[in-house]
């Protein structure tokens, strides 16, 4: 540990524990969260909060357990869910991409596409069902991006990242549902905001493994002027005429977006699905995306 200095109102002197926020990172977000109003009882600091987000997010352990250098734990939860659903969250992940992609950090010459199934708690189930709880869209499954796969009761994030291995973007499904039928959702998650004219949104190519073999998805891609790199499924095409071709070497480097999948499942919040709103959970792979990039 390494003595640190807050900077709060009444500076303190603490250590600085592993996963906390850097003086350098916690100004590169500082002017995206709400402003301290300073009336009532005593606000808890931001950073303070953001570092018991990043505790629960990296040891698994329940709201009720964060420790009391945080301070209190309904603080950090409500503070969480808060920011997860008035758009602040999302204000500093765009904003993060922005400053990267300025600085030439993200690789747009190819995007990367993969799904991985990730097992649901006892307590993730009974989740909002009605306009008294407040309802999210559900789809197929049970309840809002939850069923029943092969491994379960679980919950498949599909995610997105550039040709080193940045993620992008993520969509959350129940386990059961297929890559395929949430491609263009995931595509569409990419915005990256730009100093001058509209977001970036396209890539150059994405590549993807057999579980994307649709000729609608290459379609897709075609008529924005994206290259697939998509092997076909052995045995399964049928009729006259030549396969679709996959390039190799962009198919080779697809391999960044299954090593990020394994980086960010060392945050153990994202390895079990605890939470019953699906949007709390987005938040929890959000706020794993914040730390990606604030460490690059």
């Amino acid at each position: 540990n390494v003595l640190h200095i807050y900077r709060t109102n009444q500076a303190v002197l603490v250590a600085v524990r592993r996963y906390e926020l850097t003086d350098e990172q916690y100004e590169r977000i500082e002017h995206l969260l709400p402003e301290v109003e300073g009336r009532g009882c005593l606000y808890n600091d931001h950073r303070k909060v953001i570092n018991g987000i990043f505790w629960v997010l990296r040891s698994g352990a329940p709201w009720r357990d964060v420790p009391e250098r945080y301070g209190n734990w309904k603080t950090v939860y409500v503070r969480f869910r808060r920011w997860a659903e008035d758009g602040t969250l999302e204000s500093i992940v765009r904003h993060l991409q922005g400053k990267l992609d300025a600085e030439g950090h993200i690789d747009w010459s190819q995007l990367g596409a993969h799904s991985t199934i990730v097992q649901a708690a006892r307590a993730a189930a009974g989740g909002p069902n009605d306009d008294k709880k407040g309802p999210e869209p559900g789809g197929e499954g049970i309840g809002p991006a939850l069923g029943y796969s092969r491994g379960g009761f679980s919950t498949k994030i599909h995610l997105l990242t550039d040709r080193q291995g940045l993620p992008l973007g993520a969509v959350l499904s129940a386990g059961q549902r297929h890559e395929s039928a949430f491609f263009t959702d995931l595509m569409n998650e990419v915005s990256v905001p730009r100093s001058r004219g509209r977001p970036r949104k396209r890539p150059e190519a994405v590549a993807g493994d057999r579980a994307y073999d649709a000729d609608w998805i290459r379609q897709w891609c075609a008529d924005r002027g994206i290259e697939s790199a998509i092997p076909v499924r052995r045995n399964i095409r049928e009729g006259p005429g030549r396969p679709p071709t996959c390039d190799d070497q962009r198919y080779r480097d697809r391999n960044t977006v299954e090593r990020c999948v394994g980086h960010l499942k060392e945050r153990r919040r994202l390895v079990v699905r605890y939470e019953k709103k699906a949007s709390h959970y987005k938040a929890m792979v959000l706020w794993a995306f914040v730390e990606e990039y604030l460490n690059r």
